[in-house]
């Protein structure tokens, strides 16, 4: 039964309800702090730590509650006849309630030019010390540190007579354990990166908060949920507003994601088509509209049920041409009120807004992988070339192809490998992604564009391990090809090159997509 509950909160939210019907119930309320201020000012009968541990706070509050006299009455096991003689003997009273949330550490270090000292000083001592000693002790203790489970613990007290489920108690020790490895994991992850340490550290522990869960994985038999990193998310699609349209799914969150890390790559407007994670048309223009009509003309088969990217606001005559064809989602930095206005007439589109849009990841993120058993891990792929292009052939790209083939090779860059992409004119007209071995992925990309590629670049994320892949372009009339160069026949490849006046430049770094 609930005779005694301590309260000590930094998250004030619903706790003077939640206290007043513990009063209500009877039960004995200790606190501290400012807590004991809130509850006081409101008109609640409370005992202060420091009047039963007959010792102040001190050090700036940084020792409240260590304590045996708390700790004691916290950690004891009642139905152990030895632990309960060792309270009477020390006067300890038993403490059956823990109501405790943490310093506010997530919230200093997530604001603007925070202070070392700052942060450290928002590091809780006694609160995990306390939450851990109830957890421990769940048979006879509950502990709420997430003030939407208040309510649930004074229904059951009203219902069952001032007990606390066996079950609840259970499921809230587990809620302890994981809310203090989650803190204790925002600690340490903070003070490495103050260390600049950008080493894989022996030790992985990664903690994410859940954004939702989601109407099903990338199967309808399979269930999902959507984590954010504990960090700013500028320009990522966990930040993003939805406008409009039913929730999204696991594959309407990974290929946007697929698309937005593409469109990331480009400053001038630019809108990414995506289907199945992979790019099927890629546009730059000088706005979106004609950005938006290039990426679309490249192939509007594929297009249809994907997802468009756009790095400008959605304007009327862009949102009209969208409406002509059903796609899952729209994600841009905005959107003008006459364009959603067209684009809302469809009740099944997606419309996300994107503050930041353009915001790249910073080089230190991580890119995970999980494998069974394990995971792996690596930096984030945020380069494009190794240092210069290199051009290796008789032949030098004129400007228009160098433009051309630095456009085709950050599409390339996200197309799974072996992946080629063809593209003029800042727009791509053949992708040939996922195939096992490169020559097919050449002539798919050949095959699959519906205008003459004559005069087009080719970019492939590796280097040609034969020369069949240029015998291929040269065929086809392609005049120059971005890669990363690199394999013991390069020269066979540059050879064949120069024999049929094509331009090649090796960017020094490849770009497999797993």
């Amino acid at each position: 039964m609930i005779k005694r509950a301590l309260i000590s909160v930094s998250d004030k939210r619903g706790i003077v309800e939640f206290a007043r019907s513990l009063s209500d119930l009877g039960v004995e309320i200790i606190s501290t702090g400012g807590t004991a201020k809130k509850l006081i000012e409101n008109g609640l009968e409370v005992t202060k730590v420091s009047d039963i541990t007959g010792f102040p706070e001190c050090l700036d509050g940084r020792v409240k509650t260590l304590h045996p006299l708390i700790h004691g009455g916290i950690l004891a096991v009642r139905d152990k006849e030895d632990h309960m003689k060792q309270l009477r003997e020390l006067n300890i009273k038993p403490i059956d309630l823990l109501v405790i949330n943490l310093y506010p550490f997530k919230e200093t270090i997530t604001k603007e030019n925070v202070e070392l000292d700052e942060a450290i000083e928002n590091i809780d001592i006694g609160g995990p010390t306390m939450l851990r000693s109830g957890a421990k002790n769940f048979n006879d203790v509950a502990v709420v540190t997430d003030p939407r489970d208040y309510n649930r613990v004074i229904d059951e007290l009203n219902e069952n007579g001032g007990v606390v489920s066996y079950k609840t108690k259970y499921e809230l020790a587990l809620k302890v354990f994981e809310h203090t490895s989650h803190y204790d994991t925002l600690i340490s992850t903070y003070l490495r990166s103050k260390l600049g340490d950008r080493e894989f550290p022996e030790i992985l522990t990664l903690t994410y908060e859940k954004v939702s869960d989601l109407r099903y994985g990338e199967n309808p038999h399979q269930k999902a949920s959507f984590y954010r990193e504990i960090e700013k998310n500028e320009g990522a699609l966990v930040s993003a507003v939805q406008l409009h349209g039913k929730e999204l799914s696991f594959n309407n969150i990974n290929d946007t994601n697929g698309a937005l890390e593409l469109l990331k790559e480009y400053k001038e407007p630019t809108v990414v088509g995506v289907k199945h994670t992979n790019p099927c048309g890629v546009g730059s223009g000088y706005d979106i509209y004609d950005a938006y009509m290039k990426a679309y003309e490249c192939d509007p088969k594929s297009i249809f049920g994907g997802i468009v990217a756009a790095n400008r606001s959605i304007d009327y005559r862009t949102a009209e041409e969208i409406n002509k064809i059903f796609v899952e989602i729209v994600i841009a930095p905005d959107f003008d009120e006459d364009a959603l206005r067209v684009l809302k007439s469809k009740k099944n589109i997606r419309l996300l807004k994107l503050e930041g849009i353009d915001r790249k990841q910073g080089e230190d993120a991580l890119d995970i992988k999980r494998v069974n058993g394990g995971i792996l891990l690596q930096n984030l792929n945020s380069k494009l070339y190794k240092d210069e292009l290199e051009v290796v052939t008789e032949r030098i790209p004129t400007e228009k192809e160098m433009e051309d083939l630095k456009f085709a090779w950050k599409v390339c860059k996200h197309v799974k490998s072996n992946g080629i992409v063809l593209a003029r004119d800042r727009q791509t007209l053949g992708i040939g992604p996922g195939q096992v071995n490169r020559i097919w992925s050449v002539e798919n990309s050949i095959r699959q564009a519906l205008v003459e590629v004559k005069g087009s670049v080719m970019a492939s994320d590796a280097f040609f391990p034969f020369s069949d892949c240029v015998e291929a372009a040269a065929k086809a009339g392609i005049t120059a090809i971005i890669q990363p160069g690199g394999s013991i026949r390069d020269q066979e490849s540059v050879d064949t090159a120069n024999k049929y006046g094509i331009a090649m430049v090796f960017t020094g770094m490849r770009h497999f997509k797993h």
